[in-house]
């Protein structure tokens, strides 16, 4: 029997194009395109009836949380919540699209948040020091890239060691630095005031935030570019899919892996550095001041089926959830503060339940060697 030739990625081959996630038998039974809009139109509708029934009852619980729902300022902390999480799933769609799982984001985003601090402090830029997060997060993440590459080790294992690595080094180097596992305070980003615009009632959030919240906008768009109009993104998702052939078609399927954690490494260290300098100081208690927005960015782009503007809007999602917990602790509506923190963990768990099996790509966590059979 005779080999077919094997088609260049960016084609019609198997290699070039990826499979129709909605017509596999692993896609699960929300995890169809059609039952993602389901749900997607079932959250609009629960939405829509919270505001009239708020509405009908301004003195309710159903009052209270539509006012803090409508509320200009929850919008703003949803989107300034949002950007460790958007970026870091950024990242994650990168590097496990080309065939590496990395679940080593927490990692990332510990690492730079506080050597974004610390250079700052050092240096008195803090567009140095956003930078300075960033090529740490990224050379951790050439680390990960070398150890599950060259090495060939357990990415799984690896992604664990990379996060474990952060959460002790991060606390440990301002306990020697400082003398406690905070840093002090440094200058802050600060924020981006258009005038008119940013008086808007809700939406006027948009024109007055951080600009890391514009460099979020910014990375969500160029990623969704990469990866449906370039020949880069084609290569991403074969390596990802097929990298046998994508080897065929003379394209170093390691190199497009190792770029793609490097990408990934640069977008989480973005969302660490402007976690940590949107507020000015670096917290390295307990699971740090990352807490868990990592793995949170995992479900993120697995909810949003590797697509970046579905990640992006699942962040929106989980912060925006985040965003309201927090001031209804302060409303006293009647309900413990301990139920009401954990209602976006809650969210979390529902959604994975409900979204079920997400397509993984097909060579997702399998190494591969040039010249492999």
């Amino acid at each position: 029997m005779s080999d077919a030739p094997a088609e260049a990625p960016g084609t019609d081959a198997e290699a070039g194009s990826d499979p129709d996630p909605d017509s596999t038998p692993n896609a699960g039974p929300l995890g169809s395109r059609s039952n993602r809009e389901l749900i997607a139109w079932a959250a609009i509708g629960t939405l829509a009836a919270l505001l009239l029934g708020g509405a009908a009852f301004p003195n309710t619980i159903l009052g209270v949380l539509a006012d803090v729902i409508t509320d200009k300022d929850t919008l703003s902390a949803a989107l300034r919540l949002s950007v460790p999480i958007a970026f870091a799933a950024l990242g994650g769609i990168f590097s496990e699209k080309s065939g590496v799982i990395n679940i080593g984001l927490e990692g990332l985003l510990i690492i730079s948040a506080f050597t974004a601090i610390y250079v700052t402090d050092v240096t008195g830029g803090i567009w140095i020091g956003f930078g300075g997060g960033v090529v740490a997060s990224t050379l951790l993440a050439l680390l990960f890239a070398v150890v599950t590459i060259e090495f060939r080790a357990d990415q799984i294992i690896a992604g664990l060691a990379v996060w474990l690595i952060a959460l002790g080094l991060a606390p440990f180097a301002s306990q020697v630095i400082y003398n406690g596992p905070n840093t002090p305070t440094v200058g802050t980003t600060g924020s981006i005031y258009v005038p008119v615009l940013a008086e808007i009632p809700f939406f006027g959030a948009l024109f007055s935030a951080s600009p890391s919240v514009y460099m979020l906008f910014v990375a969500v768009a160029a990623s969704w570019y990469v990866f449906e109009r370039t020949a880069f993104g084609r290569w991403i998702r074969a390596s990802g899919e097929n990298p046998k052939a994508l080897d065929t078609a003379g394209v170093n399927v390691s190199r497009v892996r190792y770029v793609g954690i490097l990408v990934s490494g640069v977008l989480a260290g973005m969302g660490g550095s402007a976690l940590s300098l949107d507020l000015g100081q670096f917290t390295g208690n307990g699971p740090t001041m990352v807490n868990g927005k990592g793995f949170i960015a995992i479900v993120a782009y697995l909810f949003g089926n590797y697509n970046p503007i579905g990640a992006f809007l699942a962040t929106m999602l989980f912060a925006g959830l985040d965003a309201i917990q927090t001031v209804l602790q302060l409303q006293g509506i009647g309900l413990p503060r301990q139920l009401i923190r954990i209602i976006p963990f809650v969210v979390v768990i529902v959604v994975l339940a409900l979204v079920g099996r997400t397509r993984l790509p097909e060579a997702a966590g399998d190494h591969y060697e040039s010249g492999e059979e």
